[in-house]
C-alpha cells in the first residue's frame, strides 16, 4: 500500500465518521465515538500492518 493509498484510506475513514489524527511520530490514530480502533502507519514499509489495520477497523463498522 503506498502513501496515495493511505490518503484515500483516511478520506473513506472520515466519510464514515471516524476520526483520524496525526501523531507526532508520523502515524494516524484512528477512533470512532471517542474509542480508539488503531494506529495507521505513517508509511507502508511492513504489509501485515496494513492488513491488520484494515481487520481492526472492519471490527469497528469501516465498510472498504
Amino acid at each position: 500500500m503506498s502513501n496515495k493509498d493511505i490518503r484515500q484510506l483516511i478520506k473513506k475513514l472520515e466519510a464514515q465518521g471516524f476520526d483520524v489524527n496525526p501523531t507526532k511520530n508520523g502515524h494516524y490514530r484512528v477512533s470512532k465515538n471517542g474509542t480508539s480502533v488503531t494506529t495507521l502507519p505513517g508509511t507502508p514499509s511492513d504489509h501485515r500492518s496494513m492488513k491488520n489495520c484494515m481487520a481492526h477497523l472492519k471490527r469497528a463498522g469501516f465498510k472498504p
